[in-house]
């Protein structure tokens, strides 16, 4: 009976449950709905807080940078410090004051801008520069490989870093041998601390690729460049500046060209590095040459190259600038340098002539291109006269023959007795012995044709009056072209030179055979003598002068006299006349051919 009664009432007792469990969720969602309305409110409220506070940020920071800005508007910019300093007469930026004194300090310490090189990239890209042909042409797999030697003496760290950089960067792996670091005896702390870290660096990545040779006292750069020789392995040595950058492709035409001709010597076209702002300026392709003082200068191809009209081909050149790409044992087989050479100048001159006297010759290759820094001064030594007049007498006296009288005429020396120690020869002679080279007459007749033999010189130096013998006679300010008299310096403005014709030239002499140089004149009217272009033949300018050693110098077309006044006046201007002669004497300081 109970469970029977029980058993009635599951279906009521189901209903109840199922409605209070259907009354508790209703209950439960509703809490839930009127929490979500406080969150949501509690939301808003804060969502309205954040924007106004981001509205407050917002309006400070407006009023923040105006107020920057107006500040920066009224300072006034920092002083120029150096206005006169090269470094700042193009490169204009805006430095503190601080930063000025840093760059004009290290400007001085490197002749080149390397505040801002420590500021750049290193491995920044370089413009291509090539000519369209350069690069459509193909080369080899097979090409030698190459070792690429950097000198350098207290160079900035940054420079010889991305020299490197590019070095690795634009040389295929298979060829690039090993990068030989030639240290010059360096005093600079960073190249003796973070070079090291950073060849390490390098050599983690790429083992055994950078080498180092240090000097452990100061050799020069002919004995810098036989030492990175010396250490290299690979077949063809490239000799660099460290304060450069290659370009891409640089390293294959040369080496293709030495593939077809190991007896050549190589040099790649430089373009410019600004010593400012070390933007790179494009340079053209152009033979190197040198003056009778064997200063290097830019010559012309010969003839033949022009012709093709196809400037990417390599051109015959005279000599090498210095940077230059050889078969490393021909480079041996042929002398390396000069190692009496001392500190900088003459030795690529040197290693020119040589080449081509003894078996050799020496190409400018255009597709092959090298970026270089140009600098401003040479800080190691800011006056290489000295140095560069003992390595040419060096080149002269083994070299030369007959023609060494126009290195010394060139520095204004006597053919005798010049008191310069020039080092020992005797080893560069056997040399020229044992390599069975030609005449130095065969280069000028054969490879620098342009360079003037100079046959016709009787006299050289400075012209003096017997009535005033520590004054000489002066080419004077160059805008005027007018001779003067003025204490003797004997430098070139006061160096002169007669020849057999009876022109007299005036220095600084150019050495090519078609240059324009200016000849003493007598214009034939009014008092004062001239300078004129010795080329000029547009009209008679009366350049033929009739002179003996000690005797008075005479016009040959108006027979008037060139004479100076007894008494000087220390005015140095319009002391030296043409007139009617009166027996005046002059002496050149030195004779070649008897006066």
């Amino acid at each position: 009976m109970r469970i029977s009664f029980v058993k009635s009432l599951f279906p009521v007792l189901s209903v109840a449950v199922v409605f209070l469990y259907l009354s508790s969720v209703k209950w439960e969602i509703k809490t839930q709905e009127e929490k979500l309305q406080r969150v949501q409110q509690n939301l808003s409220l804060h969502s309205s807080l954040l924007l106004h506070k981001l509205d407050k940020l917002e309006a400070h920071l407006i009023a923040v940078e105006e107020s920057r800005l107006k500040v920066k508007s009224e300072k006034k910019p920092a002083k120029k410090l150096f206005p006169d300093s090269d470094l700042f007469k193009r490169w204009s930026v805006e430095l503190s004051e601080d930063e000025q004194r840093k760059a004009e300090d290290l400007f001085q310490k490197y002749g080149y801008n390397a505040f801002l090189s420590d500021r750049l990239p290193l491995d920044r890209e370089l413009p291509d520069t090539r000519d369209h042909r350069c690069a459509e042409r193909e080369y080899p797999p097979d090409l030698p490989t190459v070792s690429v030697v950097l000198i350098y003496l207290d160079e900035a760290l940054s420079v010889i870093q991305r020299a490197v950089y590019s070095i690795i960067n634009r040389t295929p792996a298979h060829l690039l041998k090993e990068i030989i670091l030639v240290d010059d005896h360096s005093t600079n702390e960073d190249l003796q601390t973070q070079l090291h870290v950073y060849i390490s660096s390098i050599n983690e990545k790429h083992p055994g690729l950078v080498k180092m040779v240090t000097h452990a006292e100061q050799k020069g750069l002919s004995q810098a460049r036989i030492s990175g020789w010396k250490a290299a392995s690979g077949d063809v040595v490239a000799i660099l500046d460290a304060h450069i950058e290659v370009h891409v492709k640089w390293a294959e035409p040369l080496l293709a060209r030495i593939q077809a001709d190991r007896t050549l010597v190589l040099s790649p076209v430089f373009d410019k590095i600004n010593y400012d702002d070390l933007e790179v300026t494009k340079y053209f392709a152009s033979a190197h040459g040198f003056d009778w003082a064997l200063w290097c200068m830019y010559v012309t191809f010969p003839k033949k190259w022009y012709n093709r009209n196809d400037p990417s081909l390599p051109g015959k050149s005279p000599s090498v600038m210095g940077i230059l790409v050889v078969d490393r044992l021909f480079f041996g087989e042929i002398g390396t340098l000069d190692e009496g050479m001392q500190v900088y100048g003459g030795e690529n001159v040197e290693l020119g002539i040589r080449v081509w006297l003894c078996g050799g010759s020496i190409e400018v290759v255009p597709c092959s291109k090298i970026a270089h820094i140009e600098r401003a001064h040479k800080p190691y030594m800011p006056d290489l006269s000295n140095v560069m007049k003992r390595n040419a007498l060096r080149v002269a006296e083994v070299w030369m023959d007959e023609y060494k009288k126009n290195v010394y005429m060139a520095w204004g020396l006597p053919l005798e007795n010049h008191g310069i120690d020039i080092g020992d020869l005797s080893e560069r002679k056997k040399l020229r012995e044992r390599l069975n080279c030609k005449p130095f007459k065969w280069y000028l007749e054969n490879v620098y044709t342009e360079l003037n033999p100079m046959d016709d010189l009787l006299g050289y130096g400075a012209l003096i009056n017997d009535l005033q013998t520590s004054l000489c006679l002066d080419k004077g300010p160059s805008e005027e072209n007018t001779p003067i008299l003025y204490p003797c310096h004997f430098l070139t403005s006061q160096v002169f030179f007669y020849t057999t014709s009876g022109e007299i030239l005036v220095g600084p002499l150019q050495p090519l055979l078609h240059s324009r140089n200016r000849c003493l004149a007598d214009p034939g009217s009014g008092r004062f003598p001239e300078f004129s272009w010795c080329s000029d033949t547009e009209k008679p300018k009366h350049m033929y002068w009739d002179f003996k050693q000690g005797q008075a110098i005479q016009n040959r077309d108006t027979k008037r006299c060139l004479e100076i006044s007894p008494k000087q006046t220390g005015d140095y201007k319009n002391n030296v006349f043409v007139q009617e002669c009166r027996n005046q004497h002059w002496r050149i300081q030195h004779v070649i051919k008897d006066l």
